[in-house]
């Protein structure tokens, strides 16, 4: 079966994408772009030395060096190594696939952003292509044998045409919006000669993209795929490019009613993947609980999408910055407070002290003092603070027995561990059974261990609720938890092998 469609263009929509190229090459036509999206599919692909190939590709550009190792030292792969230094080492963490997703979605939004007018429709229209993207790779993850990166990718060059005309022609989509939002594409032709899709798909093949992801932008609808295919049993009829197609359709369509957060938008986003779903030959509940998750993911990293509530959200950030501009002294003041009582109290003091002084100093939401019990061969949280903390206290306890989780990576790396998002799909499997059942809820979490005499004596714990927004620590902060660490320690070599918290506030 073959959906792809040629038609002639017409000397009206010769003279748009003239128009387009030269406003193009105006403002700087998009400096090395090509170059680089070939170069990293070509590594995602193992063509030559993948990985030697992605190395170079990465340090040509600064930014995405920055980004590559800020990823491979997060706590999704860091507390499994040593800390990452050098970008030869990040591709051997992370992978060539992990690093080609990252640097397609980089390159195109950044190169996009910088050729714009920063107009708001721009920002809209690129922001819908980030959810669209979003939408793709939670349904793409959980099927076996996809691409998700390639998923990914057409689903954000699925509305290319409409990121051009609003970044590089915006006089004509002022007047295409005329007619109402939601109706450029059908004004489109006799406005410019030509669809918004074939707009796209030509800028696509004027840089050259590889014609998988040329094919994978077109606009496929069920009814019609049903009556080409002849059958009702859509999914062995669709031929892999057309799946994608069809993947990033639905996709765009889904990021566009999502987009306004309304109820007939829910309503819209369910009869999409009703009608979607056989031609994908994947179940729908599994593709409304993807799209669920991506909306999650959109409210936090979207800025003008009303599913992003903008300005709650800042009002958030704001005031989520006032305190840890203020925990930030409370930080350094606990210290000092910990070092100057460091002689005079026994380590389970000590704890509790090191234990509060992180809770004000960095905001938690909740924290606990977790105790190595070598009788029983088990951790035990013998102290929380926060939010329902200490009614959690029976329920929060994991045998010693080393199993390749998070938490035990801390304890024997002896190291402070971070880890931004808790709930990326990659790093789930790492999070406990125990963790799963109790602190779930958690956006973000520290752990901090405590190895007195080169054994783990415990750790310290702490988390920011997903209704915080995303949490960052800074040096200086990883400096204090370190010589918080210190202390504790310290006082737990000198005052008794294994420190009891009976002394410590509830």
């Amino acid at each position: 079966m073959n959906m792809i469609h040629h038609t002639e263009r017409s000397h009206q929509g010769r003279a748009t994408l003239d128009l387009l190229w030269e406003r193009i090459r105006r403002r700087g036509d998009m400096p090395g772009f090509t170059k680089a999206i070939t170069a990293i599919l070509g590594a995602m692909r193992g063509e030559d030395d993948g990985e030697f190939s992605m190395t170079q590709t990465v340090l040509t550009d600064p930014v995405l060096t920055q980004k590559v190792l800020r990823l491979a030292n997060s706590g999704m792969y860091a507390a499994f190594g040593q800390r990452v230094n050098t970008i030869s080492k990040a591709v051997m963490v992370l992978g060539t696939e992990a690093i080609g997703h990252l640097a397609l979605g980089l390159k195109l939004v950044e190169e996009l952003t910088s050729s714009s007018t920063d107009s708001l429709q721009a920002q809209v229209e690129m922001e819908k292509a980030v959810l669209a993207g979003m939408v793709a790779q939670q349904v793409a993850v959980t099927l076996p044998k996809v691409d998700s990166e390639e998923a990914v990718v057409c689903s954000i060059l699925h509305t290319l045409g409409r990121m051009m005309v609003t970044f590089y022609l915006p006089e004509q989509w002022e007047t295409l919006q005329q007619g109402g939002a939601g109706r450029e594409e059908a004004a489109a032709p006799a406005l410019l000669g030509l669809t918004l899709e074939e707009i796209g798909r030509a800028t696509a093949e004027h840089w050259g993209l590889p014609k998988n992801l040329v094919a994978g932008m077109r606009t496929i609808v069920p009814a019609v795929a049903a009556e080409a295919a002849g059958t009702e049993a859509l999914p062995a009829a669709l031929q892999q490019a057309d799946w994608l197609a069809a993947l990033s359709t639905m996709s765009a369509q889904c990021a566009e009613a999502l987009w306004h957060d309304d109820d007939a938008s829910a309503d819209r986003v369910q009869d999409l993947i009703d009608g979607f779903a056989p031609l994908l030959g994947v179940d729908a509940g599994r593709i409304l609980d993807a799209v669920a998750r991506a909306k999650v993911l959109a409210a936090d990293e979207l800025t003008v999408a009303p599913l992003a509530k903008p300005e709650e959200k800042q009002a958030r950030i704001d005031a989520a910055k006032r305190q840890r501009a203020a925990g930030a002294q409370l930080l350094i003041d606990g210290v000092a407070d910990m070092r100057d009582a460091a002689g005079t109290i026994s380590a389970g003091q000590m704890v509790a002290l090191a234990l509060e002084t992180m809770q004000q100093g960095l905001v938690f939401s909740r924290a606990f003092a977790f105790l190595h019990q070598h009788r029983d061969h088990r951790y035990v949280a013998k102290l929380g603070i926060g939010d329902h903390a200490k009614a959690m206290l029976p329920q929060l306890a994991f045998d010693d027995a080393y199993t390749p989780d998070v938490f035990h990576a801390a304890l024997n790396s002896d190291r402070v561990i971070f880890i931004e998002n808790a709930h990326e799909p990659k790093f789930m499997s790492k999070l406990p059974a125990w963790w799963l059942a109790n602190l779930a809820d958690a956006r973000c979490f520290v752990i901090l261990p405590l190895c007195s005499q080169g054994q783990p004596a415990g750790f310290i714990y702490g988390e920011w609720s997903s209704d915080v927004p995303p949490v960052q620590l800074s040096q200086a902060e990883f400096a204090l938890l370190n010589d918080l660490r210190g202390i504790v320690v310290r006082t737990m070599e000198r005052r008794a092998p294994e420190p009891s918290l009976a002394a410590g506030k509830a």
